[in-house]
């Protein structure tokens, strides 16, 4: 044994220690050809790419030689280089891919890497023809394998049933390359179904085609009718030629009326019958040998009839049954026809429940391959009236006319008589039968009401039915509607009274310019008012839309009549048609227009509107003439803004009011012009050092009057003679700032702004003086002084800088543990030279420095100056509060505050009061633990007591509330003492306040006098 080694080495690109050495791309992995399934529960196909490369390279891929577009389809995506395809498409991802790595060095392309897509579809055909072999032939089956790609194919075949596979020996063979089965020599075991079995090697899928029939094939059988001639010919091959005879396998003689032809090779045998048919043998010969053909002469015949169909009779609602029979060979097939046409496929016939539209001829048809024969019959029905009675009760009004329906089911057509009680009915000028059988009678009169019978015969039989005539009195209109002529918003009746029957059901309906009312959906404008033999309509509030013909419609089971009237309706005139601009200037727009509908109403005058860019909606103009009549059609505009875009609208008006407006013309646009309005609102001031500034209003653009527009800025300082001048060129321009090193501060200028178009300069806006900007300040405030008002606040003043034109101050304040940086700052105004400062944190040091400001900026600081808040306010509120009443007064008394240490000390209370009902409160200051208040009895009061100190108010003690104490119950009694429990649901006060607050709905209570009372 020789063993050989094969060293493989795989190149690798090296790359230094350090990965920050520039370089450009390589790849570390290339994609590789793949083959998909189709069938593939993943439904996603990766193609790998690595790539290293000093700046990072992007990956892009390429497709049959073209860049993929990922951002294009949704079913691509690239991953850390990899390309992902989701819900792959064989038609449209086959084919050959390459990665492509880019950096600044440059641009590599990837090996190219097939992607093919592994299927195999079902077979197209479902049935395959039968093959016939004779026995010891050989024989080829085609499998014909269906569409299919990626991976290999492999065949075998089925015989007759799964699992039963075709054995190949060295007689059998199945080909691998095309799936055909070979059989060298067929026999007898071989008859049976083929079926070739398709599996592709890399999907694992299995299809099977349609099953293939392998027969033997024998004797040859020849169809011969009977009575024809029949031919059979043979011929033979061979050396010497052969000679050929017939006989009949079955040992019979050959007819003696066949005869032969061709040196027997014909054998014809006339008038072929049932004793000719057999096995006929051809046989030729030489000296070499003999060799045997076989035919099978079967004797086939047309239909003949064995049973015939006849003419039936039935009555409504019976059952008939045909059924016919006939000879043939082959067995003959059956259908029926009714008149013509064909009703069933079978040898029998069933008709249930026979009704009229049965009734007609029918035919039994038999037929084979050699021929075909009919048998005819009728089917005839008997006249009925069990499904068509007459009708039980007719009405009909005098005078009137009237049919009678008399329709039984009958085949053939039946003839017609008629009964009117027992008496049979003549016919004459006024009673006809129609050829229907109906029975007609005009000219109605009160002797033609009584009982009919309409009698119905043909051979089959006689039948009759019975129904009753009712003749009652017509219906009249007495009051019939009439025509009208109203004005939109009014309200009318229209009439519509009848005398009719009572004893028929009557009904009433309206149609409006043929259509009918419906007064429901239209309840708003129409209502049928009226009793029994009154239909009149309610029209309220009528539009112009209400104009047209209305009838009123009445009905009853005997008659119909109906009455109509005419509504012309007055109201304002419809909208003006065609509103055209005929010609436009700088201020006027000349107009025409078509009047519209003037609605039964002469047009009085019309009035023109219009709108622009910058209206609220429509405006009316002035126009020449200045009153336009019902017969202007046109007028000329007047006092439009020039250069702004117009359109326009006419009203039209008559006696009844004003109408519609038309439809809007087309917008134009007026003429330029030069501007008129000066700008307005010119001011200034303010900005930075060596300004100054200049300030208007911005021109609406309805008054720039032109295009192009702009703005002319004047100044000069004040006293002077000449004028400084620039152009602002946009128009929606609302500043200028002229800027000069020279410009001393805060001296006062003449100012003026003027505008100019397209058409040239306008006026300029009045005089106004604006001052130049100011410098910041350059000293400090002086005398800062702070003291301590409470606990939370502290008031700080100062001396204003006189060297400036300060506009305010800022006080910045900062707690002595903060940095300067965060202090609180606050502004005055105008000339304030002190503030409070709030919010404060009780008993800490506290920094405070000022600093002036102007629109120029900010000043130096001032040196700060230190401030200590005051003790926090006691935080213990009053407890043990007692009252009572005696002398027209109440009594309080509670329990003395101890401040804490690091509180400030009590050096007082407030006590605060209102009446129950009242916003406003009552404060009363005491330095001791009581008070005596006078207040009226017949009122509950709400009561709160506080401590006060250096650091402001202390804690409030719980709202209480002293309830009213009634006269009868309270007088001449001692007084009492109560202790009072503060009221929780009492909301605290919003603010206290140091004296009575008046409100004017309600009355501060008044001190009274009164005996002292008890609770």
């Amino acid at each position: 044994v020789r063993l050989f080694y094969q060293n493989v080495f795989t190149l690798l690109p090296i790359f230094s220690v350090n990965d920050n050495t520039l370089h450009g791309p390589v790849f570390l992995q290339e994609p590789n050809s793949m083959i998909f399934p189709l069938d593939s529960e993943e439904k996603k196909v990766k193609l790998s790419c690595e790539v290293k490369g000093n700046p990072r390279p992007t990956i892009g891929w390429k497709l049959n030689g073209t860049s993929i577009d990922i951002g294009m389809d949704y079913r691509y995506s690239v991953v850390e280089g990899n390309l992902l395809i989701n819900n792959p498409n064989k038609t449209q991802d086959t084919g050959t891919y390459q990665c492509v790595a880019t950096n600044p060095f440059g641009t590599i392309v990837s090996r190219e890497a097939k992607l093919q897509f592994a299927y195999l579809e079902n077979f197209k055909t479902r049935t395959r023809s039968t093959v016939s072999v004779r026995q010891g032939q050989g024989m080829v089956l085609l499998c014909g394998p269906p569409p299919h790609s990626g991976g290999k194919l492999t065949y075998a075949w089925i015989f007759n049933e799964y699992p039963t596979f075709v054995h190949q020996d060295n007689r059998r063979f199945v080909s691998q390359e095309t799936g055909n089965l070979y059989i060298a020599k067929v026999e007898a075991s071989d008859v049976g179904n083929y079926t070739c079995v398709v599996t592709n090697t890399v999907t694992n899928s299995r299809v099977l085609g349609p099953p293939t029939p392998l027969i033997l094939r024998n004797d040859e059988m020849v169809p011969s009718a009977k009575g024809t001639t029949v031919k059979l010919e043979c011929f033979a091959l061979g050396n010497p030629v052969p000679t050929i005879s017939w006989r009949r396998a079955d040992g019979k003689q050959i007819p003696r009326k066949a005869r032969r032809h061709r040196s027997s090779g014909l054998l014809e045998i006339p008038n072929f019958q049932q004793e000719d048919a057999g096995l006929y043998e051809c046989i030729a010969e030489n000296v070499r040998g003999k060799n045997v053909h076989s035919a099978r002469l079967h004797l086939m015949a047309q239909p003949s009839w064995i049973q015939k169909i006849s003419d039936a009779h039935a009555a409504i609602e019976e059952s008939v049954v045909w059924e016919c029979r006939a000879s043939g060979r082959p067995k003959p097939s059956y259908r029926w026809l009714k008149d013509g046409e064909v009703q069933l496929e079978q040898g029998s016939l069933t008709i249930t429940n026979v009704s009229l539209l049965d009734a007609g001829m029918y035919q039994c048809v038999a037929e084979n391959r050699y021929g075909i024969i009919f048998a005819s019959a009728e089917l005839t029905v008997s006249p009925d009236f069990s499904k068509t009675l007459l009708k039980k009760l007719t009405l009909v009004k005098v005078g009137g006319e009237v049919i009678i329906e008399c329709k039984p089911k009958a085949s053939p057509k039946p003839t017609y008589s008629w009964k009117k009680g027992r008496e049979i009915l003549r016919e004459n000028e006024r009673i006809t039968v129609l050829d229907d059988g109906s029975l007609r009678i005009v000219n109605v009169t009160k002797s033609d009401a009584g009982s009919y019978t309409c009698v119905a015969t043909n051979h089959f039989g006689t039948a009759s039915s019975t129904g009753s005539l009712v003749v009652k009195d017509p219906t009249r209109v007495m009051v019939s509607p009439f025509s009208m002529d109203v004005t939109v918003g009014e309200s009318i009746v229209l009439p519509c009274q009848v005398s009719h029957d009572h004893s028929l059901d009557i009904m009433f309906t309206w149609t409006f310019n043929g259509h009918l009312i419906d007064f429901e959906k239209d309840g708003d404008h129409f209502e049928r008012v009226g009793g029994d033999s009154a239909g009149d309509l309610m029209i309220r509030s009528i539009q112009l839309k209400h104009a047209g013909k209305y009838v009123c419609m009445v009905q009853t089971s005997v008659d119909k009549l109906s009455a109509a009237a005419d509504l012309i309706v007055r109201g304002p005139p419809g909208p003006p048609e065609a509103v055209t601009i005929d010609e436009v200037t700088d201020t006027t727009a000349q107009l025409s227009w078509r009047p519209g509908a003037d609605n039964h109403s002469p047009i009085t005058m019309y009035v023109v509107q219009a709108r622009t860019p910058f209206s609220v909606g429509w405006q009316a103009v002035s126009t020449v003439p200045e009153i336009i009549d019902g017969r202007t059609f046109t007028a000329t505009v007047v006092g439009l803004n020039p250069w702004v875009e117009y359109e326009f609208r006419v009203v039209a008006a008559n006696l009844i009011g004003i109408g519609e407006p038309s439809r809007p013309s087309e917008k134009r646009r007026t003429e330029e012009a030069l501007p008129e309005v000066t700008p307005a609102n010119v001011s200034g001031g303010g900005g930075s050092k060596s300004e100054l500034v200049i300030t208007w209003e911005v021109m609406p653009e309805e008054l720039q009057n032109g295009g192009g527009f702009g703005y002319v800025v004047a100044f000069r300082p004040f006293g002077t003679i000449s004028w400084m001048q620039t152009v602002v060129a946009s128009p929606d321009a609302a500043r200028y700032v002229f800027r000069n090193e020279t410009l001393p501060p805060f001296s006062p200028y003449e100012v003026k702004v003027g505008v100019y178009n397209n058409k040239g300069e306008g006026s300029f806006s009045p005089v106004t003086v604006v001052y130049s900007a100011e410098e910041e300040p350059t000293r400090p405030p002086t005398t800062v002084l702070a003291r301590s008002l409470s606990a939370s606040d502290v008031e700080v003043s100062w001396l204003e800088v006189n060297t400036c034109t300060c506009s305010a101050s800022q006080v910045r304040c900062w707690r002595h543990d903060e940095k300067e940086e965060n202090a609180k700052r606050i502004r005055t105004v105008g000339n304030q030279t002190s503030t409070k400062v709030s919010n404060l944190r009780g008993n800490a040091l506290y920094h405070l420095a000022v600093r002036a400001y102007n629109t120029a900026g900010t000043g130096p600081s001032s040196a700060a100056v230190n401030v200590t808040t005051k003790k926090p306010p006691p935080s213990q509120p009053p407890g043990n509060i007692m009252w009572n009443s005696s002398d027209s007064k109440i009594i309080l008394n509670w329990d003395q505050v101890k401040a804490l240490d690091n509180e400030s000390e009590v050096r007082g209370y407030k006590v605060l009061y209102r009446w129950n009902r009242q916003s406003s409160t009552s404060v009363i200051e005491t330095n001791k633990t009581s008070v005596e208040l006078s207040l009226p009895f017949d009122e509950d009061y709400i009561i709160e007591i506080k401590p006060i100190s250096d650091g402001g108010d202390g804690s409030s003690s719980e709202q209480i509330r002293i309830p009213k104490i009634s006269s009868k119950n309270g007088r001449n009694q001692g007084p009492t003492w109560l202790l009072l429990p503060p009221l929780a649901h009492f909301l605290p006060l919003s603010s206290v306040q140091m004296h009575t607050q008046e409100d004017p709905a309600h009355p501060p209570p008044m001190p009274v006098h009164c005996q002292p009372s008890a609770r």
